[in-house]
C-alpha cells in the first residue's frame, strides 16, 4: 500500500490528464492519484473511469457536480485520503496541465520524508527555482503576490502561492477543514499559513514552473481579488 496521494483537480483537462496519469505511475515511487473532477464537460470524469480499469487500486476519482473551486476541491481530496488509508503519509497538491513537473514529487516527498520538513513547498522563488513561458507582466505579478504575502504576514517562505506541495498527515489532522475560509488562490496562502501558525515546519524545494501548454488557465480577477483581501484577513483577522 502506498504512503503518498497525489491530489489533482480537474476541470476540463482531456488534453492532459491521461498523459499526467500515465507520468506519476511511470515514477520510482509507489503513489496513488485521486482526481477531483467538477463535472467536466469536455469528459475528463469519463477518461479518468476508463483509465480506472488498468489502475484499480492506485487511481481514484472523487466526481463533484460543478466548479466548486480549487481550495475546496483539494479540501473534499484530504478528507477522502485522511479516512481511506492510514496508510497515506503524505498528501500532495498537483496541477493537471504539466505546469508543476510530476519528477518533483521524489523531492517534495523527500523533502519531508528525510529533509525534516512537515510541509514542503515546491517553490519557483527559492535558490534555483524559476517559471518558463510566463510574460514579464504575469512574472511581474506573481513576484509582487509573494513579496506581498510575505511583507503582510511575516510568513518565512519565499513561495507563498506555490500551489506545488506536499503536506505529511500530522500536519492535515490538526488543521480544522472547515475553518479555512477560501477556496481560490488564496487557499494556497491560508493553508500555509495556518500550518505555520499551529508550528509545523515548512522547506520550500525549488522547481521550474511551467506554463501549459493545452487546455485553458482557470485564472481569473475575483480569484486575485480574494487573494488580495484574504492576506490582509489573515494578518489582521486573528488567525
Amino acid at each position: 500500500m502506498s504512503d503518498s496521494l497525489v491530489i489533482i483537480p480537474t476541470y476540463n483537462e482531456k488534453e492532459n490528464i491521461a498523459k499526467m496519469v500515465e507520468t506519476v505511475f511511470g515514477l520510482s515511487h509507489d503513489f496513488h492519484l485521486l482526481i477531483v473532477d467538477d463535472g467536466s464537460p469536455d469528459g475528463t470524469g469519463n477518461i479518468i473511469k476508463e483509465l480506472q480499469r488498468e489502475n484499480p487500486d492506485r487511481l481514484h476519482l472523487l466526481e463533484r457536480a460543478g466548479k466548486l473551486g480549487l481550495g475546496t476541491a483539494y479540501l473534499d481530496g484530504f478528507r477522502w485520503g485522511l479516512k481511506r488509508s492510514e496508510n497515506y503519509r503524505y498528501f500532495f497538491e498537483m496541477d493537471a496541465d504539466f505546469s508543476h513537473n510530476p519528477k518533483d514529487l521524489i523531492r517534495l516527498r523527500e523533502a519531508c520524508h528525510t529533509g525534516g520538513g512537515d510541509v514542503s513547498v515546491g517553490s519557483r522563488y527559492t535558490s534555483g527555482g524559476g517559471v518558463e513561458n510566463w510574460p514579464v507582466d504575469r512574472r511581474l505579478l506573481s513576484y509582487g503576490a509573494s513579496l506581498y504575502v510575505r511583507l503582510i504576514t511575516w510568513m518565512p517562505v519565499k513561495d507563498p502561492t506555490a500551489g506545488f506541495m506536499c503536506y505529511t498527515r500530522p500536519v492535515l489532522e490538526a488543521i480544522d477543514f472547515d475553518a479555512i475560509r477560501f477556496i481560490g488562490y488564496a487557499f494556497q496562502i491560508e493553508m500555509k499559513h495556518t500550518a505555520w501558525k499551529l508550528g509545523y515546519k515548512i522547506v520550500e524545494v525549488p522547481i521550474i514552473f511551467t506554463d501549459r501548454i493545452l487546455g485553458a488557465s482557470k485564472m481569473h480577477g475575483s480569484i486575485v481579488k480574494e487573494a488580495v483581501k484574504g492576506v490582509l484577513s489573515l494578518r489582521f483577522g486573528g488567525k
